[in-house]
């Protein structure tokens, strides 16, 4: 298996403050493609943040693999992020799975496909953001060919160690080695967000605190 780049605890504790909305204004000023479309809470109310433990899946053919021991590799803090092709006609996680997780402080689950046991993942509490579920069973339709190498999700590459964030607005995908840049940015971005809040509330006009906090150019790339 792969050794995983490790982030700094700074830079962790850093986005486990921010939202999504704020680090994703950040990769657009940057230009770094992260947003991770149509990947949404199970849980409402779910965050996730941690660095990537990457799984890639297969379709089966005459030789049937298995679907999830791979588990039993994942560190604590960690995210499972799981390339199953975008495939809606097969689980690739399900209760057994969430159980196993919380157990092992695992941060969360990103799939790029759908999960099941919805109500046992919900008692779990556990972090999971998917497609959507689906009840038929992964096995003998998938299998995992590769853990810790780049994989997509929606379209977006993901690399082991990358930092993922994931709230209730969606995921998103920031690359290992621009992290501190993002976290810089993201902040930044925050910080006038908050003071248009501030200036909203004393009775300021939407316009005029937007202006003063430079709020049209936040997200613009800077060449």
């Amino acid at each position: 298996m792969n050794s995983i780049p490790e982030l700094s605890k700074e830079i962790l504790d850093g986005f486990k403050e921010l939202d999504t909305t704020s680090v994703s204004d950040a990769l657009d000023r940057l230009g770094i493609s992260g947003g991770l479309l149509g990947i949404k809470a199970v849980l409402s109310g779910s965050r996730l943040c941690g660095q990537a433990f990457t799984v890639h899946y297969v379709p089966c053919g005459a030789v049937k693999g298995t679907v999830g021991d791979f588990l039993d590799d994942v560190k604590a803090g960690q995210v499972v992020v799981i390339d199953n092709g975008g495939r809606t006609y097969c689980t690739v996680w399900g209760d057994l799975m969430s159980i196993t997780a919380v157990r092992n402080r695992v941060a969360g689950t990103v799939i790029d496909g759908v999960c099941r046991d919805v109500p046992g993942i919900m008692k779990s509490g556990y972090a999971i953001f998917s497609k959507g579920s689906y009840m038929v069973t992964g096995k003998d339709r998938v299998y995992v060919d590769q853990i810790n190498v780049p994989v997509a999700v929606s379209g977006v590459q993901v690399k082991p160690g990358d930092l993922m964030l994931g709230d209730d607005s969606g995921v998103i995908a920031i690359p290992f080695e621009r992290a501190e840049e993002v976290l810089r940015v993201a902040r930044e971005i925050e910080a006038k967000e908050k003071a248009i809040e501030a200036e909203l509330a004393k009775g300021a006009t939407l316009k005029d605190a937007r202006a003063h906090a430079g709020y049209h150019s936040l997200q613009t790339r800077k060449e």
